[in-house]
Parts: structure tokens; C-alpha cells; sequence
């Protein structure tokens, strides 16, 4: 038995013990909807850890998220619906299935075409899954819960490799420039909810430009989220150096400092870049 498969039966133990009669009883009374919520936020933890750059965080996290599925496919299993060999036979065959450039003879010019055909295939499983002979839809796959800027990356993502996107970035960007365009006229003559309708068109034209670009709406906000919140710890602890109140302070004097952190925060990039760090 390998070392990866030594762990995994640990886990498994754990898990086995844990909803055996001598157990822990909040395990005991969990459900697969129940857990849901735990996955969801263990996921996000993850990602955070992933994109700080935390490795130990980050193995930590994907230990968490291991245990949970795991549990997950434990509960089945006890009910008689699956068990981890179903979900690994099932996973390894539709990712042979999708990669007929890998483990077949299909050959692929381009990426886009790569997920063209990723798509096409995908959309041949749905169709044989389908009752009734009824025809899913293309963003039927689409999870309801994902955050809206990462779905609307999605549907941005599908819809080009469906061939329904502008024909260029050009276009694309003057389709954002006339959504935001509606957009400021509705503030300027528009109800609440006009407003609201046509900031969220231009968001979501502005997440098909980041896209044509390599950008992840989701991840690039999530960035710009993590930066500003390290400027303003770093605002808070020069004005208690300074014996200030920063929550009393003029707006004029917070802006100073603003720059100040903005400036030093620049100056520590173009070092690191210098010496390699």
C-alpha cells in the first residue's frame, strides 16, 4: 500500500471512530447538508491560504478539506448511495473522457479549441443524463452558489467557447464604456434600482475584459481586498506611533498618510524586485 494511501486510510479511521457508537455525538448528528456549509468555508480558506503563499497554512487547509469530503463520502456510503472507489472511478473516467487530446487520438490546434471541445464533450454527458429526452441548457451546470463575480467569470468563459462573445477587446471595451455610460445617466435621472441594474451590466462587461486579459474578476478583487486592508493596518499603527488618534484625524491628514503608506509600499516592491525577494 503506497504512503498517500496509508494516510488516507488514517483519515478514515478518525472519521470511523468518530461516528462509531462510542463517537463524538456533534459528528454523529451530521448529515451531507449539514456539512455543506462547513465545505464552503473550509474551501475559502483555503484559497486564502493558497494565495497568501502560506504552504503549511495551506496544507493544513487542504487537510481540512480533505477530512470533510471524506466524511461526506462516509455518509453515503453508510446510506448505500456511493463509496470512495465510486468517486474516483467516476472522476478518473470523465477526465479520460474530456481529454481525448491526451488519452485518445482527437487532435487540438489551440487552447480555444481545446475548450471548445471540453465543452462540446460536456455537453454530450448532460444530454444522455438528460430524462425525457429534455435538452439542458448550456449554463445549466453553473453551481446557484457560486459568488456573482466568479459567476459571471463563468458564463463569460462558457459563452466564448459557445462563440458567443464580441469579435475583439476593442469591442468589449466599447460595450463597457456605453454600460457605464447608462450607468451615469441613471444616477443622474434614474430610480435606486436603475442604478443598480446598470452598475451591475457594467460589472459584469468589466469582468469579460479582465477575462480577455487573463483576469480573474474574483481573484483580482480579492487581491485589491487584501491590499487595501494591509495599507490601513499600516495607517493605524504610524499614527499610534505618532501619539495619534487615527479615527479623529482630519480626512485631509488620514489622505497624508494614505500617500505615505502608498509611497513606502511601492519603494518595498521595487526593492524586493531588485534583490530578487
Amino acid at each position: 500500500m503506497s504512503t498517500d494511501s496509508l494516510s488516507l486510510a488514517r483519515i478514515q479511521e478518525v472519521i470511523d471512530a468518530l461516528l462509531g457508537p462510542d463517537g463524538c455525538p456533534w459528528d454523529r448528528k451530521q448529515t451531507p447538508l449539514s456539512l455543506c456549509d462547513y465545505i464552503i468555508e473550509e474551501a475559502f480558506e483555503l484559497v486564502s491560504a493558497i494565495r497568501a503563499g502560506d504552504h503549511a497554512e495551506t496544507a493544513e487547509e487542504l487537510g481540512d478539506v480533505l477530512f470533510l469530503l471524506l466524511f461526506e463520502t462516509t455518509l453515503a456510503a453508510r446510506a448505500g448511495q456511493f463509496d470512495l472507489t465510486d468517486v474516483v472511478a467516476t472522476n478518473a473516467a470523465k477526465m479520460i473522457r474530456r481529454h481525448p487530446h491526451v488519452f485518445g487520438d482527437t487532435v487540438v490546434a489551440d487552447q480555444e479549441e481545446l475548450l471548445r471541445n471540453w465543452e462540446r464533450i460536456k455537453r454530450g454527458e448532460k444530454a444522455d443524463k438528460a430524462e425525457d429526452g429534455k435538452q439542458n441548457g448550456a449554463f445549466d451546470s453553473l453551481p446557484g452558489g457560486l459568488p456573482p463575480l466568479l459567476k459571471a467569470y463563468r458564463i463569460h468563459s462558457k459563452a466564448a467557447r459557445l462563440g458567443f462573445t464580441w469579435a475583439s477587446d476593442e469591442d468589449a471595451r466599447a460595450q463597457y464604456d456605453a454600460e457605464w455610460q447608462e450607468y451615469e445617466e441613471a444616477c443622474t435621472r434614474g430610480s435606486q434600482e436603475q442604478m443598480e441594474e446598470e452598475f451591475g451590466d457594467a460589472l459584469f462587461t468589466l469582468v469579460e475584459l479582465g477575462r480577455r486579459q487573463g483576469i480573474k474578476a474574483n481573484a483580482a478583487l480579492d487581491r485589491a481586498n487584501l491590499k487595501f486592508l494591509s495599507r490601513y493596518e499600516r495607517m493605524e499603527a504610524l499614527a499610534r506611533e505618532r501619539g495619534l488618534d487615527f479615527v479623529d484625524m482630519p480626512m485631509e491628514d488620514k489622505d497624508r498618510l494614505w500617500t505615505e503608506v502608498k509611497t513606502e509600499a511601492k519603494a518595498e516592491v521595487k526593492t524586493g524586485a531588485k534583490t530578487g525577494g
